[in-house]
């Protein structure tokens, strides 16, 4: 199928700002089954100077320079995405020993992963509630990313909030509560207890009530012999073709579709209105 999406931004300030250089991941990642076909992107007042880059973590990246004050600042983001069905768990696990946790990484990504994982500081109620999961699912590798998921989404409620970081680990555990990001950043230290690195994603959900007006977040887990793969807890399923991914990164903070900071020499109050629409196409 084709998806059109349109994700407009408009920033309003209460006096004349000048701005830093904003950071744009607005731009889809490309993946074996989806396929950009236009991608149009528009900025008010225009650049100076729009830079194109790839980023640290491989996401496609606009960096945006406006030298002149303003009140108004407005992006819009629109394109067209052609994405293919394909079933998010049909690989098979190499080293095949790798389908039960816990398990070791091949050599080619192991420092990697280990170096990012020895870094995380994760509590004894989490690594608890690991632990608990990775025993009713007997150890699986698949069933354990399955039983995270669905537990998270039956069983923690879910709270929309538009702005601001997600919350810790703890905090999400604790309340039983939280949006998308506190969701995925709560998988993502859940599977970490247990050896596995993943991943925070920002994009688009289509076919979605409560998520298709907005940014969504979800995981992808890094699985030997599947490369990225990836969960929603939030929705309670595996990643298909409704989804379209801008950004992902191994720290939730920073993936913004529109990050950067302005100028001024006293008080400012600003207003960020935004609206998200997908459609599909013939």
């Amino acid at each position: 199928m084709i998806l059109e999406v349109e994700h407009q931004l408009s920033y309003s300030y209460s006096d004349y700002v000048g701005l830093n250089p904003h950071y744009f991941f607005l731009s889809p990642k490309p993946t074996p089954y989806q396929y950009l076909i236009i991608h149009e992107l528009g900025i008010l007042p225009k650049p100076d100077l729009l830079n194109k880059n790839i980023d640290q973590e491989g996401n496609i990246q606009h960096v945006c320079f406006i030298n002149q004050r303003l009140k108004t600042f407005e992006v819009s983001s629109k394109f067209s995405i052609k994405t293919d069905n394909f079933k998010g768990l049909n690989f098979v696990f190499f080293p095949f020993e790798c389908a039960k946790i816990p398990f070791k990484y091949p050599q080619r990504m192991e420092k990697y992963v280990e170096f990012i994982l020895n870094s995380k500081v994760i509590s004894d109620q989490v690594k608890e509630y690991a632990l608990s999961v990775a025993e009713k699912a007997n150890y699986s590798t698949i069933d354990f990313l399955m039983e995270v998921t669905t537990q998270i989404h039956k069983n923690f409620r879910y709270i929309s909030r538009e702005r601001g970081d997600a919350v810790s680990a703890d905090e999400t555990l604790k309340s039983q509560s939280g949006s998308c990001r506190d969701f995925s950043v709560f998988m993502i230290e859940v599977c970490a207890s247990v050896g596995i690195l993943a991943r925070f994603v920002s994009g688009y959900l289509y076919g979605s009530e409560l998520h298709q007006h907005d940014l969504h977040a979800w995981v992808e887990v890094l699985l030997p012999g599947g490369g990225w793969r990836g969960f929603d807890p939030t929705e309670g399923r595996v990643v298909d073709k409704n989804y379209i991914a801008l950004a992902a990164s191994i720290e939730s903070a920073g993936l913004n579709p529109v990050r950067g900071t302005f100028r001024a020499s006293g008080h400012i109050d600003s207003v960020l209105n935004t609206l998200v629409t997908i459609k599909e196409t013939k």
